[in-house]
């Protein structure tokens, strides 16, 4: 795995980060299995809520070309270890259960934690999969 790559971009992603009302600036760099990296970082907006976290926006990039298979991300803020939101952890479950997660201090200094860690008892895509060979209107077993 390209692992001191993926954080090295998460860090240089950062510096991209469009932060006018918070100044707290965050890089991720995402792996996927075919070892592409997608970077993203955050990118604020004045009424806030349209506001687009970096994890989200690495995740979106490789989605949008294509790429739904993830083996990792690396993130790092202008704290001294900055985690994703709520809102990152279930969209990275909505393409990976397994996702290794390093949360980046510097090139030498970074935690690492699997999604499940972060977010277990989470709810993915499969919980919205039926049975369908039941004919009771599709009711779960």
């Amino acid at each position: 795995m390209k692992k001191d790559e993926l954080i090295k971009a998460a860090l240089e992603s950062k510096k991209m980060a469009y932060v006018p009302y918070s100044g707290f600036r965050v890089g991720a760099a995402l792996l996927t299995e075919d070892d592409k990296i997608y970077t993203g970082c955050n990118i604020e907006s004045a009424s806030y809520t349209p506001t687009n976290c970096a994890e989200r926006t690495a995740i979106f990039k490789a989605v949008s070309e294509g790429d739904m298979d993830f083996k990792a991300i690396a993130i790092t803020g202008d704290s001294e270890y900055t985690f994703p939101c709520g809102v990152c952890r279930q969209v990275m479950r909505e393409f990976s259960h397994d996702l290794k997660i390093y949360i980046v201090k510097n090139e030498k200094e970074y935690k690492e934690f699997t999604l499940k860690e972060l977010l277990p008892y989470s709810f993915g895509p499969e919980d919205l999969i039926e049975d369908k060979t039941k004919d009771d209107k599709n009711e779960k077993i």
